[in-house]
């Protein structure tokens, strides 16, 4: 019996948690993920399905754009321009966050974690915005 409460727990969560990927992401981008799991990737994006997009994204401390731009910060500090594009496109695509929320939160970066950081970021920015047509 405890399995079978931990297994539907486990269910449960990853869930809740695509429908906060879903909303955050973008269908096209989840569904994308889950095609390409496998037997090698698939705990891990059932991980952070059920940890991040349920257990931290699904938390009703801050609403998801807060959390989208404190995401945005966090990889500029860390230099993974693969997330921060993910994020600064989804936001600016599924809503809630607009080209000035962007730029705010790298020039808010610029002095927390650096001027390159911050010059990297408006490249991708720029880039990206170009992209979507919103430049």
């Amino acid at each position: 019996p405890g399995n079978e409460a931990l297994g539907e727990a486990r269910r449960v969560m990853f869930e809740d948690g695509l429908v906060n990927r879903r909303q955050v992401l973008g269908d096209a981008w989840v569904d994308k993920s889950l095609a390409n799991r496998n037997h090698f990737n698939g705990e891990f994006q059932e991980f952070i399905t059920r940890i991040a997009w349920s257990q931290i994204w699904g938390r009703p401390g801050l609403d998801h754009r807060t959390r989208r731009l404190l995401v945005l910060a966090t990889t500029i500090a860390l230099g993974r321009w693969e997330e921060f594009r993910l994020h600064a496109r989804a936001g600016i695509e599924q809503g809630g966050m607009t080209v000035e929320d962007l730029k705010e939160v790298i020039m808010q970066s610029a002095i927390y974690a650096g001027v390159p950081a911050a010059n990297t970021a408006f490249h991708h920015g720029t880039d990206l915005l170009r992209e979507l047509g919103r430049l």
